[in-house]
């Protein structure tokens, strides 16, 4: 089946592209995602004349992200534990306590947006860099600081 990309698809293409799927990934993946519409007569007449639109939109995002990116980039975050032995933190940091510190700090970021390491838990004191995925090409890295109480 043939279809249209509405958003760019990591490995698949950018906004626009009229591609060529397996059945099943555009009707039950692609299309009810908001990924992709049906490549038939009537939707490559109408995304044509909307695509200069779309593709504005798109690049509205990536730059605001990137802009993000920059301000995230410059950004640390300051977390306070209480510390048990060997400077072993009590539970461990996770993704939505770094969500809560941004949100603090006016930043508002998912936390499925928040990349850790390996998907290891933060369970020691010291400095960290945990990855923001902004976009699906836009990535920024945020340092983390834990210090014991």
């Amino acid at each position: 089946m043939k279809v249209i990309l509405k958003q760019n698809v990591p490995s698949l293409g950018k906004t626009g592209d009229l591609i060529k799927v397996n059945d099943g990934y555009g009707r039950n993946f692609l299309i009810p995602k908001g990924l992709a519409i049906d490549a038939n007569e009537k939707n490559i007449k109408t995304f044509e004349h909307a695509k200069k639109n779309i593709l504005q939109k798109s690049e509205k995002e990536h730059k605001t992200a990137q802009d993000l990116a920059v301000k995230l980039a410059n950004l640390t975050i300051t977390m306070v534990r209480k510390v048990g032995d060997h400077g072993k933190i009590f539970g461990s940091i996770t993704s939505k306590d770094i969500e809560s510190a941004l949100k603090e700090k006016g930043y508002d970021i998912d936390r499925k947006m928040i990349i850790h390491h390996h998907d290891e838990h933060i369970k020691s004191l010291g400095e960290f860099k945990v990855k923001v995925k902004l976009t699906a090409n836009v990535e920024a890295e945020i340092k983390l600081i834990v210090t014991g109480e």
